[in-house]
């Protein structure tokens, strides 16, 4: 370490520059990261908010809970306090001349999803001219007790409260009565939800009906997958690419110093400590670099405003700088193939 740290501090620039690069390539992972799970959250928040593990809905419907309809004979009765009936409907919030797009999830009474949900502001609904919407609504504009019409219902609703965390398929939820879903969805009385959402696990003999987990409820979601596995393939080749670049740039600075490394060699100094001080020189910069990229990025997360879905986990970062650490020494595995065959009489001699 002792001699890592010395040519380190004497080629600042050279070293330097490549702690940048690398530093960069760290911040663009984490940036990436954060915004990959923060779209994901985007996806999935309210779901995750309720605590369930499994879903009922109608096969028809791909998969996708918000386009499932089960009518009254069809949708199995509530056989537990874990379970609630749950219908969805996708359309337009609209308050005057404001208009957004949102999901409306209609609940029965005294639902579990009602005790596991939180607010930031207001009551829960207590009759079906009430709404509960998103805190994301909140800051756009939607205040408490203000009048407000969804979906293909002429209804006014009041809204009376917002919602922690309320985020369903990219879209902002608004929490109403299940006796007014089947008007914001534009169907008749004879549907009576969308299905059936469980904190445990459901079963089905029904033909028409299906049983998901949660994960596969989410991979059904439209882009959810798709999303996701685009920001996996860019995270995992920038971690190749890092691993490219730090392989060269120590192939380069190995090379370059050769000579002195022969010099060394001659002198009696073993190939052992040659490696373990190249060794030592990568997880410094790895370690130095990653950790002020991690930096950079936690001071992005400060910063950034919150329209930005972007969602830092600590967990997360700790686990991608290891990696990021780890594809450093990968990197240095070639520069120390070439010190283990280092031959002092053909490097002087030459």
């Amino acid at each position: 370490m002792f001699l890592a740290l010395h040519e380190v501090k004497k080629e600042k620039l050279r070293y330097g520059l490549v702690m940048g690069v690398i530093l960069l390539i760290a911040y663009l992972i984490f940036i990436l990261s954060a915004l990959a799970q923060g779209l994901a959250s985007q996806n999935t928040a309210a779901v995750n908010s309720w605590q369930s593990q499994s879903v009922l809905l109608s096969k028809d419907a791909n998969g996708n809970l918000a386009q499932s309809m089960l009518t009254k004979e069809e949708m199995p009765k509530v056989s537990s306090t874990k379970q609630d009936q749950v219908g969805l409907a996708q359309g337009i919030l609209k308050a005057g001349d404001a208009r957004q797009s949102a999901t409306f999830i209609g609940l029965a009474n005294n639902s579990q999803i009602q005790k596991q949900t939180k607010l930031v502001q207001g009551r829960w609904l207590q009759n079906d001219a009430e709404l509960v919407l998103s805190d994301q609504l909140k800051q756009q504009g939607f205040k408490l007790n203000q009048k407000v019409t969804m979906g293909l219902s002429n209804q006014t609703f009041t809204v009376v409260g917002f919602a922690k965390n309320a985020l369903y398929n990219m879209s902002p939820v608004a929490y109403g009565s299940l006796n007014a879903w089947p008007a914001v969805k534009g169907v008749n009385s004879e549907f009576a939800g969308s299905g059936i959402v469980s904190q445990g696990k459901l079963r089905t003999d029904n033909d028409n009906l299906q049983v998901l987990s949660k994960k596969e409820l989410f991979n059904k979601m439209p882009g959810y997958a798709a999303q996701n596995q685009t920001f996996l393939f860019m995270i995992a080749f920038l971690i190749v690419i890092s691993i490219v670049i730090v392989a060269i740039f120590l192939y380069i600075l190995t090379m370059q110093k050769l000579e002195n490394l022969a010099v060394l060699r001659a002198q009696g100094i073993p190939s052992s400590y040659l490696i373990q001080n190249t060794l030592s020189q990568t997880v410094l910069i790895m370690v130095v670099s990653v950790g002020l990229g991690t930096l950079l990025s936690a001071l992005t997360g400060l910063v950034i405003p919150k329209a930005v879905p972007m969602s830092f986990d600590p967990v997360l970062m700790t686990g991608t700088a290891v990696v990021l650490v780890l594809t450093g020494i990968i990197g240095a595995v070639i520069p120390m193939r070439i010190i283990a065959k280092i031959d002092p009489v053909s490097v002087i001699g030459g």
